[in-house]
């Protein structure tokens, strides 16, 4: 399969604010994020030739974007990957680009789940995500139980009493929400404690509130062109060097040789989108990375799934501080799902987005030193089975 490495770049981007937006409607969020992204690539609505919707719970179509956007009569596709839709509706647009199927193409996200979900959602203990098995019998999948099996067992493989493994994973929130305190647009920019993340109350054992993101609404928007005309728009365009997706369809949590201490679909796609790009040392070739830390068991996980450090190694790596703002190779920057929220739709461009300011040197007090090659990754479904997503960015 021939690369994609250096034929695509974006030249804008937007992102809105992310919370409990209800003086916001989706069409509100769709046009700022939008807008935003266009006015980054110094261009309007009439210079798209051709669009890619991502959403995953609001029932929107093409169409409920094309209007408030003003998008008419080109080609818009609403596209749906559960966790890893905004980075699908991305994907679209990338190899519509490099297949030279259009020169400007928009990416966009956005995802209202305070209004369809209220205070709670399908990530949350009260209610899951609803489905019917090929056995017809309607099964009730809570991402928050799926994701404390997969702390338990994680300490017991590698030694550690459930209180020792509570406190190694608290300083992962703790850290993010360091970072979102610098971030205007995260919807949660408190600094917390370790002891109020061991204090919280219990969502699932051993994951308490304060280890599990929130629910948000928001948006945010990508304009891509190809590489050869990147400059025409702006000096500082950024590059897709890999990007790589894929499904596991083994049955997940019934797998009889299912370990619960890894994501099958994390490393699969990290190892391809690492072939893609040439890199054969993430923790030393990466200068950041953007994870999908739904809950904070899944970052730590996440570490190991794509090679920052080696199975077993994340507790070292942690409490050295490797991930940290300022560490070796700092993880969530802006604050990650924890601090952002988890809106399907938008949350993988939220995250590019992130990586796109990092590269421009835009990220103010948060900017990490120097960067060159930026990494964001997304999971959608669950531990033992699920849909992986990587893309890697450069200068």
């Amino acid at each position: 399969m021939e690369s994609i490495e250096d034929k695509v770049a974006i030249v804008g981007m937007g992102c809105t604010k992310f919370g409990e937006l209800w003086d916001k409607s989706g069409d509100d969020l769709l046009i700022d994020a939008t807008y935003e992204a266009l006015e980054d690539a110094g261009i309007g609505p009439e210079d798209v030739q051709a669009a890619w919707f991502g959403t995953a719970w609001s029932g929107l179509t093409a169409l409920n974007v094309s209007v408030p956007l003003k998008t008419q009569y080109i080609p818009v596709t609403r596209v749906e990957n559960i966790c890893a839709t905004a980075t699908e509706a991305l994907r679209a647009a990338i190899y519509a680009i490099a297949a030279g199927a259009c020169d400007v193409a928009l990416a966009v996200g956005m995802e209202k789940l305070k209004d369809t979900f209220g205070v709670v959602g399908p990530q949350g203990s009260d209610i899951g995500i609803s489905s019917m098995g090929t056995s017809g019998i309607e099964r009730i999948h809570i991402p928050t139980v799926y994701y404390s099996m997969l702390a338990v067992r994680y300490f017991h493989r590698y030694g550690m009493s459930v209180e020792k493994g509570k406190e190694l994973i608290a300083r992962i929130p703790v850290k993010s929400h360091h970072n979102a305190s610098m971030n205007p647009k995260a919807h949660f920019r408190n600094e917390i404690t370790m002891d109020q993340v061991l204090k919280a109350p219990i969502i699932a054992y051993p994951l308490g509130l304060l280890d599990c993101c929130g629910y948000s609404d928001g948006a945010a928007a990508a304009v891509v062109t190809r590489a050869d005309m990147a400059k025409s728009f702006r000096d500082d365009p950024i590059s897709i060097k890999a990007l790589s997706v894929n499904v596991g369809a083994r049955q997940g949590f019934l797998q009889q040789d299912y370990d619960y201490t890894h994501v099958e679909a994390n490393r699969r796609a990290a190892q391809a989108a690492y072939k893609e790009a040439g890199i054969s040392n993430p923790l030393k070739e990466l200068s950041m990375a953007e994870v999908h830390d739904c809950f904070s068991i899944h970052e730590l996980v996440i570490y190991e799934d794509l090679q920052f450090c080696p199975p077993g190694g994340a507790k070292e790596y942690i409490e050295g501080g490797v991930f940290e703002l300022d560490g070796e190779l700092p993880v969530n920057t802006d604050g990650g799902l924890k601090c952002f929220g988890h809106p399907f739709g938008a949350s993988g461009l939220r995250m590019i987005y992130e990586a796109y300011l990092q590269l421009q040197g835009k990220a103010g007090p948060r900017q990490v030193k120097d960067p060159q090659l930026a990494l964001c990754h997304n999971l959608g479904g669950g531990p033992g089975q699920g849909i992986g997503s990587v893309v890697i960015f450069g200068n």
